[in-house]
């Protein structure tokens, strides 16, 4: 009986204590993310410096401590953009928590232009993504850059926007254009492929002024650069909670993975560079924004060599990645609006002529050929490239109508139903963009970005749009070659983004562009890409 007793009271002791030991780690767990959560409260979840709660407009709730990051991370792959519409529901501002960060979406384009054109001193830094940001781009990709560290690239760069450069690249533009609708009249079912190796090489002149002779490998590698930074962008959680980034080396685990990317890109970026850096130092370099700009003792950017060189390499990698896909989404546009483009087509026969009295369109037709202009900026409008541009944070507490926003909030503009603020946004009608503006491709439209921190490179990318939409609405026609969606363009994994029929219009303009092409001595460089290419 006793020893009965013993081991009952034995077994109460020892469950007692297990239940103890169970209760106190329940306790700790659940401190430790309440402590957690409030520490990382989101911005827009604290008080003021003046102790006063935010104002902020209406939004979804989210989820406790996450916020609305998984709704950010499944929209991103959505062609069809819904919960960037929903989010549009709320009003012309929603404000969203995301990790430790809130940002607020900015649906209209009045608040667009009140919050980063009127408010731009006080909305054109960047919150700290310590992953994309940070390792990924070695703390020197200005597009992500705070403030303090944006200025000396931007100051840099601003020479793209001169009038002599302008014309100097335009030449350019033009000529690698030439090499272009060459390449289509000898491979025209490698269409999309035309349009990147323009982009690239255009670009590759513009900041290294020499043509470009690079192998599928390395034009692979920098098409890669792009494609690996983009989607490192808010993938990793500390890119939300960026203040777990001042943990200790050794408890930041996340580096095993993320190191590797930014070596390999930087061991990329180095590369395109060394060659085109010896050059410049033995005095063999052409005329180029690195040699005259980058690099020249007037202006001479102030940080280090490796800072030169991801200001050079990203205005390479980005100059060709948007121009490539702008270029094909005008393909997607041409087979679903075909009347459009026969519109378009007879703009560019009244100026540049018809058959054997006609000639290819150039940069200096852009004054008479307003209508392929407000096509470029429809192509921009009608599908977006950039569906969200990186936050514009606030970088003291801002009051603007009803609201007050406190200073660390991040304004993104939601290009998708900014864009469709407008009649019949489905439809592709470059009508609506015909109001005395049309050769301003910023002007009302902001896939650019804007303020302060708008794209430097607008202007060039503008031209190079122009000249190749001119070029290809003169002389080659599209035709729908199997099924496609209108809204899925990047399919390139199936070796095309959209089944396309390409044929040249007559052969009239076969003989036009061959021989223009042979005038400009690109049409061997096209017949070797060709050769590369089987």
């Amino acid at each position: 009986m006793i020893s009965d007793i013993h081991a009952a009271l034995a077994g109460f002791y020892i469950s007692h204590r297990v239940l103890s030991w169970t209760g106190l780690a329940t306790v700790f767990i659940i401190l430790f993310i309440v402590a957690f959560a409030e520490y990382f409260k989101p911005t827009g979840k604290r008080r003021l410096k003046s102790g006063q709660l935010p104002r902020l407009p209406p939004g979804p709730k989210g989820l406790p401590i996450l916020g609305s990051l998984l709704m950010l991370g499944k929209s991103r792959h959505d062609p069809f953009h819904k919960d960037l519409r929903d989010l549009a529901k709320y009003g012309e501002m929603t404000t969203v928590h995301l990790g430790a960060k809130t940002w607020v979406f900015l649906n209209s384009k009045r608040v667009v232009a009140e919050i980063i054109a009127k408010r731009g001193s006080a909305t054109n830094t960047r919150s700290p993504m310590p992953v994309s940001s940070g390792i990924v781009s070695h703390d020197r990709r200005s597009l992500l850059l705070p403030q303090s560290s944006w200025a000396e690239p931007r100051r840099v760069m601003h020479s793209l926007l001169s009038g002599t450069a302008l014309q100097q690249y335009g030449e350019w533009q033009e000529l690698e254009s030439e090499q272009m609708m060459a390449e289509y009249v000898l491979q025209p079912q490698r269409w999309y492929r035309h349009h990147y190796r323009y982009a690239n090489s255009v670009v590759h002149r513009i900041a290294f002024g020499e043509r470009l002779v690079k192998s599928a490998k390395e034009l692979e590698d920098m098409q890669n650069c792009v494609t690996f930074f983009v989607g490192s962008i808010g993938t990793s959680l500390i890119d939300w909670f960026p203040d777990l980034a001042r943990l200790p080396w050794w408890l930041q685990v996340w580096r095993l993975y993320w190191t590797p990317l930014g070596d390999w890109n930087y061991n990329v970026y180095r590369s395109w560079w060394d060659p085109i850096r010896q050059k410049i130092d033995t005095g063999t370099a052409g005329p180029s924004f690195v040699r005259d700009a980058l690099l020249h003792p007037d202006t001479r950017y102030s940080g280090s060599d490796e800072d030169a060189m991801y200001v050079a390499l990203q205005l390479i990698e980005a100059g060709s990645d948007t121009t490539r896909e702008a270029l094909n989404i005008m393909v997607m546009a041409a087979l679903e609006n075909p009347e459009v483009f026969r519109t378009a087509r007879a703009h560019v026969d009244r100026v540049c002529g018809v058959g054997l009295n006609a000639r290819l369109p150039q940069l200096s037709d852009m004054e008479n050929l307003n209508y392929v202009c407000a096509m470029a900026k429809e192509v921009l409008r009608w599908r977006p490239i950039f569906i969200l541009t990186p936050d514009h944070t606030a970088t003291k507490d801002i009051e603007f109508e009803d609201y007050v926003f406190p200073e660390g909030t991040g304004f993104v503009i939601n290009e998708v139903p900014v864009g469709e603020e407008c009649e019949r946004p489905d439809e592709f009608d470059p009508e609506r963009w015909m109001d005395g503006h049309e050769t301003d491709i910023a002007h009302g439209l902001w896939q650019f970005g804007g303020g302060r921190r708008i794209c430097v490179g607008y202007r060039l990318a503008q031209r190079s749009l122009f000249i190749n939409i001119a070029r290809l609405v003169q002389c080659v026609d599209f035709r729908p070659a199997g099924f496609y969606h209108p809204k899925i363009l990047n399919l390139e994994a199936t070796n095309e983004p959209f089944p396309v029929q390409v044929t040249i219009r007559s052969k009239d303009y076969e003989n036009l562009i061959l021989k223009q092409a042979t005038a400009s001595r690109v049409l061997e460089d096209a017949k070797l890409v060709r050769e590369n290419m089987n």
